[in-house]
């Protein structure tokens, strides 16, 4: 399904104002009388992926827990929702994919606790699958799919074997990731990745982000009231955009949330870029042939670190408390005026 918009977002008071066209009979849910869904979600069919895999077994929350709250904000807004996401952590993955062997789709008979009867009265029962490569059943030690490969998978046949949606859903949702996409960071993630998938396949699709406390440098702790937040900002936030006619497959929805105070809410809603900044400097240490993986944030001074260069970047404005909403798209194309003087010799060669 390709749902086309314009989308213009404006802040106003902390408010994200969202102007277009009147929705579809369609985009609104099921039609008058005494048995309509009023929730805002009621007869919408998400997919909903991650990177962070879908077990949540981690005390910290990092290997799922962002999944499990926007499944239950989507659903208590009335969506029917059904999840595919990597067996096992890919963070990291961007937008990589399987191309050839076999992948297993395994469903999840016992979820986590406080989570189990989150959907049960939607019409897939909010059921939750991983998925592994190979044609044995997922175990502990099982290689993952990549983010890519559980939209590629679930729009390309595997919705339909186990969910009965022949035609697919009608949104992705993935995330919510444990930190946030930003900047030079958005390139290397498969939250945004299994989003890129999704729009590459024509199904609009949304990434959900919810960052860590930028006072603490270098934590990686994420508080659980920011998941929670994050979610049901989401739920709403995609409730507005169905409402106001504005899925669309041209482009990823990338949406960080920030980290704030207990019962603090964010500053406001911004439309940005995705910065140029290079956030994370990796390093490699030898030891022989073998090298070990690690890096560091970037500081602004460091001149091996790319500066900023947009109006209203990304990471910038997530760092000051604002929820950050930006346009992602497929296009690689570079069109700023650095390449101009490349241009004009290739046009001159014969």
């Amino acid at each position: 399904m390709n749902r086309r918009g314009t989308l213009t977002a404006l802040t106003v008071t902390g408010t994200l104002l969202l102007a277009c066209a009147q929705p579809s009979a369609a985009q609104e849910g099921p039609g008058p009388g005494p048995e309509r869904d009023r929730r805002p979600l009621a007869g919408l069919r998400v997919l909903l992926s991650n990177d962070d895999s879908m077990r949540l077994t981690r005390p910290d929350g990092a290997d799922g827990k962002g999944l499990y709250e926007v499944r239950h904000a989507l659903c208590a807004a009335g969506a029917d929702v059904v999840v595919m996401a990597p067996w096992a952590n890919q963070s990291g993955a961007g937008t990589s994919a399987t191309s050839a062997g076999r992948l297993t789709v395994q469903r999840r008979t016992v979820l986590p606790a406080g989570y189990e009867g989150d959907c049960s009265g939607a019409p897939g029962g909010g059921a939750v699958y991983g998925v592994c490569k190979g044609a044995a059943p997922c175990g502990p030690d099982t290689p993952s799919a990549t983010p890519a490969d559980t939209v590629r998978l679930a729009t390309r046949g595997g919705l339909a074997a186990k969910a009965g949606w022949k035609d697919g859903p009608d949104l992705v949702v993935t995330g919510s990731n444990h930190g946030p996409n930003v900047a030079s960071v958005v390139n290397e993630s498969g939250t945004v990745g299994a989003a890129l998938a999704a729009i590459d396949e024509g199904v609009p699709a949304i990434a959900l982000n919810s960052a860590q406390d930028p006072a603490v440098t270098g934590s990686l702790e994420l508080a659980a009231h920011t998941y929670r937040e994050t979610a049901a900002f989401g739920a709403e936030f995609v409730a507005g955009l169905r409402q106001r006619g504005l899925f669309t497959a041209e482009y990823v929805v990338n949406v960080n949330y920030p980290h704030r105070a207990l019962g603090q809410g964010p500053r406001g809603t911004v439309w940005t870029s995705v910065g140029t900044r290079k956030l994370i400097r990796p390093a490699y240490t030898a030891d022989g042939d073998t090298f070990t993986i690690g890096g560091r944030l970037c500081a602004r001074e460091e001149p091996e670190c790319r500066p900023e260069t947009k109006h209203r970047p990304d990471f910038d404005l997530l760092q000051r408390g604002h929820v950050t909403v930006t346009p992602v798209g497929p296009d690689r194309t570079y069109t700023g005026r650095a390449a101009s003087r490349l241009e004009r010799f290739v046009r001159g060669v014969r």
